[in-house]
């Protein structure tokens, strides 16, 4: 039998490679097929922001651009 990708119970966070040390973060993310979630690294007990992957991506893609 086939296992599929599997979702951990507890979302892995991380930050960007671009954020600052020192508590200077500000938002970190977590796969969560299919989607992506968000939020603020300085408060980790706060509100998640939960969106499709596919847009996610492409919204990073159009940050890139810039």
């Amino acid at each position: 039998m086939s296992v599929g990708l599997q979702v951990a119970a507890t979302p892995a966070w991380f930050k960007s490679s671009y954020s600052g040390g020192n508590a200077t973060e500000c938002v970190e993310c977590a796969y969560a097929s299919p989607r992506t979630l968000i939020r603020d690294s300085k408060c980790a007990d706060g509100p998640v922001l939960s969106v499709d992957t596919k847009a996610w991506r492409r919204f990073i893609d159009a940050l890139h651009q810039r």
